[in-house]
């Protein structure tokens, strides 16, 4: 398979709303692995829309227990199961994610039981193993390296950035993260970064249409980036493309691409993708597979 990020979910926050995106999830397909990092709401069928067979599901990377990033997270193992899978999946979480699981599959302890004995599939239980994580080395499994850098998202305590490479390349998911200026050294060089934006003409907005007023206000601009701060860490950094995503917010009719662009273009000259649902980006050389969401 050609090395390549599948934008599956590009808005930041748990709410959906009538034609809207759907919340955080991403495919890495580097190295002949397919990596799932976060399971916001529709990442499955995310992932069967960009041609993944769910049966070969293998590795998937949590970077914090927010709903947004992790709510999918059982029913994807769920559904790949039904579809036949038979392999063994590795999740690597922060501190939290095996409780999770546990628990996701006791609530569905009913259905695995007589699955298992009335399709004589394996046990679910028995396939996915949870792998806890904290800052620094991950992971490395065949040519694959993954490290983790604590990052800046109150009142979360376990919230990590990811550095994934393999054969020279490399790609960074920032995760949800206050400006954080220690980010671009753990970026830097990379072919991909992958930072959370937002906007700060949307956010009056938002809090409106959300609700809890200043609370979530507060929330907002305590613990996430807007887009001219991740150009600043992009630069910072000197990556070869910049993926703006987890829009906050993304389903603004007032807001368009063109605003995204104008806001980051403050401090990231290079090359630019504003995430959409579906988008791919081609890992070698990063050029965006297509023209759309593209600057």
């Amino acid at each position: 398979m050609p090395d390549r990020l599948v934008l599956l979910g590009s808005k930041g926050g748990p709410a959906l709303r009538p034609g809207g995106p759907w919340p955080s999830s991403s495919l890495l397909e580097i190295g002949g692995r397919a990596i799932v990092v976060d399971c916001g709401l529709g990442v499955t069928r995310g992932l069967v829309d960009a041609g993944v067979s769910l049966k070969v599901l293998d590795l998937i990377f949590i970077t914090h227990l927010h709903s947004d990033h992790v709510l999918e997270l059982g029913p994807l193992i769920h559904t790949a199961w039904t579809a036949g899978l038979a392999t063994p999946v590795t999740v690597f979480g922060p501190p939290g994610v095996g409780h999770y699981w546990r628990r996701f599959c006791q609530a569905m302890e009913f259905d695995i039981e007589i699955r298992i004995a009335d399709e004589g599939r394996p046990d679910i239980r028995e396939l996915v193993s949870v792998d806890e994580f904290g800052q620094g080395h991950v992971a490395e499994q065949r040519g694959l390296t993954v490290t983790a850098l604590r990052v800046d998202h109150p009142p979360v305590t376990d919230c990590f950035a990811l550095r994934f490479e393999h054969g020279g390349k490399s790609v960074v998911f920032s995760a949800d993260t206050a400006f954080f200026p220690p980010l671009a050294h753990f970026a830097e060089g990379a072919d991909i970064l992958v930072h959370e934006a937002m906007l700060e003409e949307g956010i009056e907005r938002l809090v409106a249409r959300t609700g809890n007023g200043a609370r979530l206000r507060e929330h907002l601009l305590s613990s996430h980036s807007f887009a001219e701060e991740a150009g600043r860490i992009a630069r910072d950094a000197g990556i070869k493309r910049l993926v703006l995503n987890h829009l906050i917010p993304a389903d603004d009719a007032e807001i368009g691409e063109l605003d995204w662009i104008a806001a980051v273009r403050k401090t990231w000259a290079g090359d630019l993708t504003i995430a959409r649902d579906g988008l791919v980006v081609e890992l070698s050389g990063a050029n965006a597979a297509s023209g759309e969401g593209t600057a």
